[in-house]
């Protein structure tokens, strides 16, 4: 079978029984790097040193095939770096591959810098979205951010140390300067903080440079009574996006309460007239 092993984000302390059981018997690991991975075992004290093969962005599209086939014979182990395979990290053609073929898939389940930055945040758990990496481009991360303004989840992004300040900004551009959030920073290490305030705040905290691994996590839009004319304008905004109408159309009926059909059939009657044009 596939297992999906979670490794410590951080503390080598938060390594459960099962993954040092796990590490300590394993014939063969697919690694997001295998450096880091054979760094891991020496640091928890794993004497035992399976095959690693590197498992990583830019080669999990030509190696899956070899690692489900191999998975049919044996037990393949699949880690990153940090945190959960598959979540914002590779793994995903493996276990999508595995899936196809019948191949089973289990994962020991363990640290996650998603779960956790959600937990110490100080915002509402009941529903939240994982939106990973905000894309590096302004025009291409304003855009996706436009069309997550009226989400009412809670929202998780991953983020780098030497964006955060311009994404910050995009968001609460986005957003709202008054929108509540937090960053969540080097979680379960030595040096580990978490900055809770509005958007505005955080992203004039940010300007003057932050380091180290980085989550943020964004309090949802709040409950508002939204006119047919407004919701309109945001399902054409989403469609400039690049979303499709009716996936625009169900979004915000789901955030406004208003009715996905006649927004979509006001948006295609706006898309005809002389007006709507283009």
């Amino acid at each position: 079978m596939i297992i999906l092993a979670a490794t410590p984000i951080g503390n080598l302390g938060d390594a459960s029984p099962r993954l040092r059981e796990l590490l300590g018997s394993a014939a063969v690991v697919a690694a997001e790097d295998t450096r880091h991975t054979a760094q891991l075992l020496r640091l928890l004290g794993i004497e035992h040193r399976p095959e690693l093969v590197a498992l990583h962005d830019h080669n999990e599209h030509d190696r899956a095939a070899a690692l489900v086939e191999r998975a049919e014979r044996e037990d393949v182990v699949l880690v990153s770096d940090a945190g959960m395979p598959t979540v914002s990290d590779p793994g995903f053609r493996v276990v999508q591959l595995a899936a196809e073929r019948g191949v089973d898939v289990t994962a020991i389940p363990g640290p996650s810098a998603v779960i956790t930055a959600l937990a110490v945040a100080g915002l509402p758990t009941d529903r939240f979205a994982f939106e990973g990496f905000l894309p590096r481009k302004a025009g291409e991360r304003s855009r996706s951010l436009a069309a997550l303004a009226a989400d009412r989840r809670t929202l998780v992004f991953f983020e780098s140390p030497n964006r955060l300040a311009a994404s910050l900004a995009d968001l609460a551009a986005a957003f709202g300067d008054t929108r509540p959030a937090a960053v969540c920073r080097e979680l379960t290490k030595l040096h580990e903080e978490v900055r809770r305030g509005s958007l505005a705040e955080l992203a004039a905290w940010a300007a003057e440079g932050v380091r180290g691994e980085i989550v943020v996590v964004v309090g949802g839009a709040p409950e508002q009574a939204a006119s047919p004319e407004q919701a309109l304008v945001e399902v054409q905004q989403r469609v400039a996006g690049g979303e499709r109408l009716k996936d625009a159309s169900r979004a915000v009926a789901e955030a406004t309460g208003l009715s996905s059909r006649e927004l979509y059939a006001a948006a295609l009657a706006a898309r005809r007239s002389p007006r709507g044009e283009r």
